[in-house]
């Protein structure tokens, strides 16, 4: 075969790739809001571990972004005419 005949098949679009860099972004948000709140001395209890954002927000902005990026992944790219 010659190298005329054959064409590179790209598997992801521009646009594919957008929501992949979204959903990683996401992603390393939700990880971000999940750090922290621990206490310096192991004998202190801290209830902020158990806030609002480390339980319910920053769990769902990680599911959030592994769904954009199951998206990403399956949606087809633009066929170019």
């Amino acid at each position: 075969m010659s190298q005329e005949s054959q064409k590179k098949v790209i598997l992801f679009g521009k646009r594919n790739y957008k929501f992949l860099l979204l959903s990683l972004s996401l992603i390393a948000i939700g990880f971000i809001l999940m750090s922290g709140g621990g206490s310096d001395d192991p004998n202190v209890f801290n209830p902020e571990i158990f806030n609002f954002r480390r339980i319910r927000l920053a769990p769902t902005i990680v599911l959030l972004g592994f769904g954009v990026a199951i998206y990403a992944i399956l949606m087809p790219p633009k066929k170019n005419k």
